[in-house]
């Protein structure tokens, strides 16, 4: 089990200013983007020459610098982009890269093996499960989902083996972070990659709802610090890579003030008019989920910002002493005077170039010196000690004991700027393209009651757990829930009952089912959700035992025929694809769940409509309208499986579609083919 000896507060650094307003006021690590392969893209991020200005500032300080590695990667750019940026990590000296795609774990792990890896949020790791697979895998940390509660944070860190961090301030998601497609499908611009244009801030409105019932509150649970520290937490996160200098100040100095046991209303305030929507919630921490966790982004909230953002700056205008310093100063006649300086880890000897002299007049006192080493003033450095050595009734001018100073914490800062030592070694990445023959076709259910009257040519099928068992003639793979959110235990019976029916197979959206599918001695597939993007992912998973992946919805046909590896993997070519998961219902943000009935929806601003269902423990927002690819048939022969995802069909939907699908027919009525033609930014 991990225990933090202390607390880390975790900053934002979309800017060079911004970076610097976190360490001024008081953040012990900071996480940014390089130019390549970050979850905002559309943040000011770092160049090289910026990325080692920013790792040597912050490491003169003694704060950590976390580096953004947090997006899925094509086999092209994990030849070229992902290698280039994790080797100017390595010569900048970051100090850990933050991970979601598998690929990129695979690579990071073959061209910097010391480098410390941290789990993304967006890897949407949630249960101890999880976070221990995360650990054998060889990751230093997991940042859990967003979408926790304290008492489930508590039971995960009482046995976590690895560091833990949570978001503790900032933006919320409405879906769980790795499980949104809605950017991606509705403008091809992928929160998985990056870009994400924020359409659940837009009006989607549940019958009698807020009218924005997929827009969510900012996070404000600063504190909680104290108690999920207790608990074994390390690290709390602030969200807002796209904010303002003074908002990250703010943030910081909150989270630093609830550490301390400082309640400060006025900063609580000047924070949530700096930026808000419709003020704060406490998010999943207090499990009070509903409509006081929405809100919007009104004009209120921006007009609040501008008379506090001059009082916010002067947060950071000057330099804060951070780092402890012992001193060593030596002064003996006919020798020059010397000082030693010492400061994490780091130590810096510096001699005077004139000699001591006997006095003439009043001599050197050691409270002289004292006074004068105390002087950092405009420096990170505070002093924690002197140990002075002197000779009475000598002489030695008061400039030379402050040159001294000077010189020698220039030195020591010099000292505490270089980077860790990772090394960096360029690896191939494989391109050898699979062979597939003609692929196979997967029927999956959402429940069992939609399997009737279905071909007699699909053979396979996927059924959700707790309802599958074996058929007569079928292959039968049964699905985990996408997110087991405080349901490990439960899932982990329904597993044992499963198998005791005699399934061998689980279908795991996460790392989470993966680890519980192992433990149970059963067989796995990587299933939707798992964000299967590259050559690198299907390896890593055959490395971590899959028998077959579904490839990520947001790959081109294109791509997907170019990946290598020898693991089976399968595209989706008909349905409503879950555009969300999440644990908030939006559907339960204007009805209550007694009175919700079967018809579900989300209306958009321009009238379209999407289904919305709930699986005990999360919702999922599904697409208005089905992908359809069973008139391209030759097209979609690149992999060993197709599958027909259904969802909100009835039975007899769900047996013409399959018929339609055998006979390569044409759509009978509103479809889209994806993106796999228009693929993501």
């Amino acid at each position: 089990m991990f225990r933090a000896s202390s607390a880390e507060i975790l900053a934002p650094a979309g800017t060079y200013d911004a970076l610097v307003a976190a360490v001024r006021c008081g953040a012990d690590a900071v996480y940014l983007g390089g130019q390549e392969l970050n979850a905002r893209r559309n943040a000011g991020n770092f160049d090289f020459e910026e990325l080692k200005k920013a790792a040597a500032y912050c490491h003169a300080r003694g704060v950590k610098v976390h580096m953004t590695l947090n997006t899925l990667a094509s086999d092209e750019e994990l030849t070229d982009a992902a290698q280039r940026a994790v080797r100017q990590a390595c010569q900048a000296g970051v100090d850990a890269l933050i991970i979601q795609d598998l690929g990129v774990f695979r690579l990071v792990k073959q061209c910097a093996p010391t480098m410390p890896l941290h789990a993304s949020t967006q890897m949407s790791v949630h249960t101890l499960a999880g976070v221990r697979e995360l650990a054998d895998m060889g990751f230093t940390r997991a940042v859990l989902a967003r979408e926790l509660s304290l008492e489930e944070i508590e039971a995960i860190a009482a046995h976590s083996p690895i560091e833990l961090e949570v978001f503790i301030h900032g933006a919320l998601c409405m879906s769980v972070s790795g499980q949104c497609l809605m950017s991606a499908m509705l403008g091809s611009r992928s929160a998985n990659r990056g870009l994400c244009a924020q359409p659940c801030r837009l009006p989607f409105a549940a019958p009698g709802g807020t009218g924005h019932d997929l827009s969510l509150k900012d996070l404000s649970a600063t504190e909680y610090i104290t108690r999920l520290h207790r608990a074994g937490v390390c690290s709390f996160k602030i969200e807002g890579r796209m904010k303002r200098p003074e908002y990250v100040a703010a943030a910081v100095t909150a989270c630093r003030k609830a550490l301390a046991g400082e309640e400060d209303a006025v900063l609580q305030e000047q924070l949530k008019s700096v930026f808000s929507r419709s003020g704060f919630t406490k998010g999943y921490f207090d499990g009070a989920l509903g409509r006081e966790m929405f809100g919007t982004r009104r004009k209120e909230d921006v007009t609040a910002a501008q008379p506090v953002l001059k009082s916010l700056s002067r947060l950071y205008e000057k330099e804060t002493p951070r780092v402890g310093v012992e001193m060593a100063f030596c002064a003996h006649e006919g020798e020059p005077a010397s000082l030693s300086v010492k400061a994490n880890g780091k130590t810096v000897f510096v001699e005077s170039e004139r000699l001591v002299e006997p006095a003439q007049n009043a001599p050197l006192t050691k409270e002289r010196v004292v006074d004068q080493l105390k002087k950092c003033g405009g420096t990170p450095f505070e002093v924690s000690g002197i140990d002075v050595e002197l000779d009475e009734q000598i002489s030695l001018p008061l400039s030379a004991v402050n040159a001294l100073r000077r010189e020698a914490l220039e030195n020591l800062t010099e000292r505490l700027e270089q980077p860790p030592n990772h090394t960096f070694s360029p690896v191939l990445v494989e391109n050898r393209v699979k062979k597939v023959n003609k692929p196979t076709c997967y029927a999956r259910f959402s429940t069992v009651s939609q399997v009737k009257n279905l071909s007699t040519a699909v053979e396979n099928y996927i059924l959700p757990l707790a309802q599958a068992a074996p058929i007569a003639g079928k292959t039968v793979v049964a699905e985990l829930p996408t997110v087991l959110f405080g349901q490990e235990e439960a899932v982990r019976q329904q597993i044992e009952q499963a198998k005791a029916r005699g399934i061998t197979c689980l279908c795991a959206a996460t790392l989470d089912g993966a680890r519980l599918a192992k433990e149970a001695g059963l067989s796995f597939w990587f299933g939707l959700g798992s964000n299967v993007f590259n050559t690198l992912s299907l390896l890593q998973a055959r490395e971590l035992g899959a028998q077959a992946a579904i490839l990520s919805p947001e790959m081109t046909l294109r791509q997907a025929a170019r990946l290598g590896g020898t693991i089976d993997r399968g595209l989706i070519v008909y349905g409503r694809l879950p555009l969300m998961t999440t644990r908030n219902c939006p559907v339960k943000n204007g009805t209550d769940c007694a009175s919700c009935g079967r018809s579900r929806s989300l209306t958009d601003r321009l009238g379209v409509s999407f289904p919305v269902r709930c699986f005990g423990g999360y919702s999922q927002v599904f697409n208005s309208r089905p992908i359809w690819l069973a008139d391209r048939k030759k097209e979609t022969e690149i992999v060993d499986f197709h599958v027909l995802y259904f969802t909100t069909e009835t039975p007899e939907e769900c047996a013409a579609v399959a018929a339609r699908y055998q006979r390569g027919d044409a759509p009978p009525g509103e479809f889209t083919r994806g993106l796999y033609y228009r693929g993501v930014e």
